[in-house]
């Protein structure tokens, strides 16, 4: 199987050729990468087994959009070839250790052999893949027997417990492998208060009627509708592939690229240019991808090393690329593939709707993201690019056709069709587009050589033809290996989710909480807004959403009456800001890999260019009419307020708005901004004057010469990065 680097990208831009980064920059990358991104540390060196995981890789994703097309079995059969194939696949990828992916040419052959620290794929992986196989479609193959009267009422044979025990068993491994420890420790923690937390061995409330193993393993593997085969693994079957599937077509037609070149050609110029054009790509790019930390990797192994070369200190490029990185999970209408199963958790609420939902939110993100960026361009006197070195518009406006997957996947979507039929839309348009393009760029002018040149246009269209296939059959094997790792972490997820559902610890957790706190409801969001990041530091997206919407969104909607699609929001936004958060931010971590940062620092200041996102969850709990859950005249005033918070609380975290501050003029404008961001009258009206207090000050040192010298017409004639800049 083969990968595109994270800087693959890059080589489509119109920027001059020396502004991309080379093979040491493509290295780096795909080295940070795999440093600090699990799903990536899969088996390259595949040797002849690389023919068959290709081929179970090309029958996964072409099932998928078969099944889309016909839904020929119910949603639990569906499921089990989902899980069976991920499962398999997983196996064959994923070594049990990092380490054995490293060869060991002094090593023993035989020991070598035996451990799986060689080419291609360990024995004992094979003997994996073929029974975790047999596990899920044992399920499909025994439909009809396991939901029969029999089983109500007999109950389980012994070879049902004993499949389902090795299910549960295997996907803990799996998952292991391809999302990593943390969330498996959740999901084991989960399962030992399932079997032992009983009522006469745990304190108050705590405890339940308990269950054995054989009864937790079958209600987690072999009922339908719960567990292993619960909501994520179903919303993951449904309609997750087939978005991440449309996210590789799209990336594999230089989308990404396409994203990069505008938005540098659009903020480019102005001062901080650089950083703001990496915010701008990369909530563009988030559009597509689901993953922060591989957004991070191949969007900042471009803009990481041109923020440096334009005067941003290293820490600093890295967390501004990282803080946007993050934030493209919060972008409809993919959402980090949390949205399909936010849809199925809200009342009232379609996906159609949610994404709509969900479009202020993201804009408040990236505005204080954006925000942070330009008061800290400010404040260092830091220049944009000239405008002759960037890309041309006209170089875009050739390229805009790649625009129109998104806007028939978003079009469809808002007309009222399906998530699943709009994103075959999307794949569809994707396909022609790409087709369309190959013919035009391509084929033709090859046809015209070859007649010119006396050759048969019949061979050399043969030629371009089998390339073409050979194109769509790596998309749809990188379509099936980007789905693994959100397939297994939805399928844990479906086990914690399970065992909180079935012993009721949700509402004791909730009690809990609610006592803890005294019933005083900020202190309440505040200890779930650090249950939730620290879920989020060792949890995938969807994984993370599943248990914060299961264990944590319940206590504010049960509790404090809290809106349900405010109550889910406010999770899944702290859930993701685990990335950018010290000490576990992944996300910054990556960035500081590629910048050559301190990564704690990378990611203390990447907390501080989020800021919004801090802010903002709680401005949409205590107003929920900025997730459009009231009239435009109610949305309209608080979002005005809650922008100007953030402006003010990003100059002052900066340090500059009209002029370099003072500690007095820093403080007031931060408190004064979060009390803007309060939605109350009163309280955002003496922020405002506190506010204005702090404006004053910055104005009589303005006068005074603390000013940057930041003439709007200067921008930065600067070389655009060479490949060895970037190292």
């Amino acid at each position: 199987m083969s990968r595109t680097s994270p800087a693959d990208q890059s080589r489509a831009s119109a920027f001059p050729e020396d502004a991309v980064p080379g093979a040491g920059a493509e290295e780096k990358a795909e080295e940070v990468l795999r440093e600090h991104d699990i799903s990536s540390r899969f088996r390259t060196e595949l040797g002849w087994w690389g023919w068959l995981v290709g081929a179970i890789s090309i029958a996964f994703t072409l099932y998928h959009l078969y099944a889309a097309f016909f839904r020929p079995y119910n949603a639990w059969m569906h499921g089990s070839l989902h899980v069976a194939g991920a499962l398999a696949l997983i196996f064959l990828l994923y070594p049990a250790s990092k380490r054995l992916l490293r060869p060991d040419p002094n090593g023993n052959m035989w020991v070598n052999l035996l451990i799986g620290r060689h080419r291609g794929i360990p024995w004992y992986d094979v003997l994996l893949a073929a029974a975790a196989t047999t596990c899920s479609l044992y399920i499909f193959f025994r439909y009809e027997y396991l939901v029969s009267n029999q089983v109500a009422i007999l109950g389980y044979s012994d070879i049902d417990i004993l499949i389902a025990s090795l299910g549960v068993v295997l996907v803990l491994e799996a998952t292991r492998r391809c999302v990593g420890i943390p969330i498996v420790v959740v999901a084991g923690v989960a399962i030992l208060y399932a079997l032992f937390a009983t009522g006469d061995r745990m304190p108050g409330d705590w405890g339940h009627r308990g269950q054995d193993w054989s009864e937790f393993a079958t209600n987690m593997f072999l009922s339908a509708g719960q567990g292993i085969f619960g909501t994520p693994i179903r919303v993951s079957s449904e309609f997750i592939f087939l978005f991440l599937f449309f996210a590789v077509v799209l990336l594999r037609t230089n989308i990404g690229q396409f994203f990069n070149d505008l938005a540098f050609r659009a903020a480019g110029r102005f001062s901080g240019g650089p950083a703001k054009a990496a915010v701008a790509a990369s909530g563009l790019q988030g559009m597509v991808s689901g993953s922060s930390v591989a957004n991070t990797v191949a969007s900042g192994s471009f803009t990481i090393p041109i923020m440096k070369r334009a005067g941003f200190k290293p820490h600093v490029a890295a967390a501004t690329e990282a803080t946007a990185s993050t934030g493209g999970q919060l972008v409809p209408p993919i959402m980090g593939a949390a949205a399909f199963i936010m849809a199925q958790n809200v009342e009232g609420i379609e996906y159609n709707d949610l994404i709509v939902i969900a479009i202020i939110p993201a804009l408040l993100y990236f505005t204080g993201a954006f925000l942070s960026v330009h008061f800290e361009a400010k404040r260092n006197e830091l220049k944009g690019i000239a405008p002759e070195l960037l890309p041309s518009w006209k170089s875009i406006v050739t390229r805009i056709d790649m625009l129109l997957p998104l806007v028939v996947i978003i079009g469809t979507l808002l007309g009222g069709a399906s998530p699943m039929r709009a994103a075959l839309f999307g794949i569809g348009t994707a396909l022609g587009i790409s087709l369309l393009r190959a013919l035009v760029e391509h084929l033709l002018p090859v046809i015209s050589e070859a007649t010119t040149q006396g050759k048969s246009p019949v061979a050399e269209t043969g030629k371009m033809a089998l390339a073409l296939v050979y194109v769509v059959m790596q998309m749809l094997i990188a379509g099936a290996r980007t789905a693994l790792p959100v397939i297994a972490a939805c399928a844990s997820a479906g086990l914690v989710a399970g065992t909180v559902t079935s012993t009721g610890l949700g509402g004791q957790l909730g009690r809990g909480l609610v006592d803890l706190a005294g019933g005083n409801f900020m202190l309440v969001l505040v200890m779930v807004m650090v249950a939730c990041i620290i879920l989020g530091m060792g949890l995938p997206t969807t994984a993370n959403y599943v248990v914060t919407a299961t264990v944590a969104a319940p206590i504010l909607i049960n509790h404090f009456d809290v809106p349900h699609i405010a109550a889910h929001m406010f999770v899944f936004f702290f859930g993701i800001l685990a990335d950018v958060t010290p000490p576990v931010c992944l996300a910054a971590f990556a960035g500081a890999g590629i910048a050559g940062a301190n990564p704690m620092r990378a990611g203390v200041t990447a907390t501080r260019i989020a800021i919004a996102g801090f802010l903002i969850p709680y401005a949409f709990i205590l107003e929920p009419a900025l997730l459009l859950q009231g009239t435009f005249a109610e949305t309209l005033i608080p979002l005005l307020t809650v922008i100007l918070g953030m402006i003010c609380v990003a100059s002052g975290l900066a340090g500059y708005l009209i002029a370099r501050g003072t500690v007095t003029d820093r403080i007031l404008l931060v408190v004064g901004g979060i009390m803007l961001i309060y939605p109350d009258v009163v309280i955002s009206g003496i922020g405002l004057a506190v506010v204005a207090v702090g404006v004053v000050i910055q104005a009589v040192l303005r006068a005074r010469g603390h000013k940057a010298n930041t003439d709007a017409g200067e921008s930065l004639d600067m070389d655009i990065p060479t490949a060895s800049a970037t190292r």
